[in-house]
């Protein structure tokens, strides 16, 4: 048998301390002063800076400004309509010397200013509606607006638990290579020893570089779900970070009835489709009046001068009039545009009809994932331990000699899968029950405490 070369195995040790070193430095453990500019945030201050700095929030707020003015600009056809306009205007026509000669002047020029006036007295319904329609679809924003925070409530809180899942796994990783790199050391003073052979040794050193791969996925793993982290959280040039823990304990099940009951009464997907309804409704109205007689006030006041020839006069100047407008025959596209609006309305109350079976189906879903996930976390809690204890037993019986290497090795494998298997597991628990709130609409409305 042949020795392993000194230099190797100092190359092996000193490969595994700096893959150590490396984790420690770029992994350091979370603190809330927040150390190489990283910022450490609770779960609560995730949340309070996502619903400040949230694109998705950022734009449906927009979009509710945006609805404001739309409501305005409808108001607006109820009130009176006032404009100012001033003038100046010359004209001359030489053809008049043909009429009167001299007498009659062939140049005039006009100055005056008006103030005008026009309103609306009846329009057949078409102002009531649209401004309904308008002060309904500031609803809709509003419905849209809970839509976006209570997502990103959600994509928030599963992201942050992804950031500490990736941390306990590179943890569980770094201590499966740590414990190779034990063996191993074992294994050469063993070998030193004559009680092992250079098999031992050369298996414990490919131990230790196949578990290498693992913790460098790890890494990456922590580094990707902190980086979506911040982008959910809008921040810009820091890195943050998560503290905190997996552990929760498993609530009593919700019922599926109850919960899709909740979530029919506050989805607001389920809200805004409404509001859209209602909007629909009144455009049939807005259509059908299309063709219908429209009764308006007009009025002007304002001052006028007048030179004509060598002669000149101004004064005061003001009209107000009534005026009934009846397109009685438009080419029947009232008609037509009265037909789209009503196959509109028909068509969003299908949709509202998909959408309650839909959230029936997803809350049949999310129910189910909370007890499945809980039932696991149940049923692994206690393996943890009981793999470690069948280590522990399996590296003394490796020393006395009653255990082989295989069974050694299957017993780290197992520990390995155990805490793997539980944080996935707690994780899976903790970001289903957040799910199920979304669905339920509750996220954000102050019934969901964490």
């Amino acid at each position: 048998m042949s020795r392993p070369g000194r230099a190797a195995r100092m190359r092996v040790s000193f490969l595994c301390s700096l893959v150590l070193v490396a984790a420690g430095l770029l992994f350091p453990a979370a603190s809330p002063g927040g150390e190489n500019g990283v910022r450490i945030l609770t779960l609560e201050e995730a949340l309070r800076i996502a619903s400040e700095r949230n694109r998705d929030i950022r734009t449906a707020l927009e979009l509710r400004n945006q609805l404001e003015g739309r409501y305005v600009e409808e108001r607006s056809a109820a009130l009176p309509q006032l404009r100012l306009t001033a003038s100046v205007s010359r004209d001359r026509d030489e053809s008049q010397r043909a009429f009167g000669g001299s007498l009659i002047p062939i140049q005039r020029e006009t100055r005056g200013t008006e103030v005008g006036l026009s309103q609306a007295l009846y329009t057949w319904g078409q102002v009531g509606a649209a401004i309904r329609a308008a002060k309904i679809g500031l609803a809709t924003a509003d419905d849209r607006l809970r839509l976006f925070r209570q997502a990103a409530e959600r994509d928030v809180t599963a992201s942050f638990y992804d950031v500490l899942l990736a941390r306990e796994l590179h943890g569980i990783a770094a201590q499966n290579l740590e414990q190779k790199v034990r063996h191993l050391d074992e294994a050469r003073k063993r070998y030193a020893a004559g009680t092992a052979t250079d098999y031992d040794v050369l298996a414990a050193e490919v131990a230790v570089e196949n578990a290498r791969p693992e913790v460098i996925r790890a890494e990456n793993r922590v580094q990707v779900s902190r980086e979506r982290l911040r982008f959910l959280l809008g921040i810009d040039r820091q890195e943050v970070d998560a503290t905190g823990t997996l552990e929760a304990p498993v609530d009593p099940y919700p019922a599926y009835e109850g919960s899709l009951e909740t979530a029919w009464r506050n989805r607001p997907e389920l809200s805004e489709l409404r509001h859209r309804l209602g909007v629909a409704e009144e455009l049939v109205k807005i259509a059908d009046a299309g063709d219908k007689p429209r009764l308006d006030l007009k009025a002007g006041y304002g001052w006028r001068e007048l030179d004509v020839g060598e002669s000149d006069a101004n004064g005061k100047v003001w009209t107000a009039g009534l005026f009934v407008t009846y397109p009685f025959f438009d080419g029947l596209r009232t008609r037509g545009k009265t037909a789209q609006a009503r196959s509109d309305v028909r068509a969003l109350r299908i949709d509202e009809e998909k959408l309650l079976d839909n959230i029936a189906v997803q809350t049949r879903e999310a129910v189910n994932a909370v007890r499945e996930s809980g039932e696991i976390v149940k049923a692994l809690s206690s393996t943890v331990s009981q793999a470690s204890l069948l280590l522990f037993m399996a590296e003394k019986g490796f020393e006395f000699g009653v255990k082989t290497r295989l069974e050694v090795e299957d017993a780290e494998l197992n520990v390995t899968q155990a805490k793997g298997n539980l944080a996935r597991a707690r994780r899976d628990y903790l970001v289903s029950r957040v799910t199920l709130e979304f669905v339920k609409g509750n996220l954000g409305e102050g019934e969901f405490h964490r």
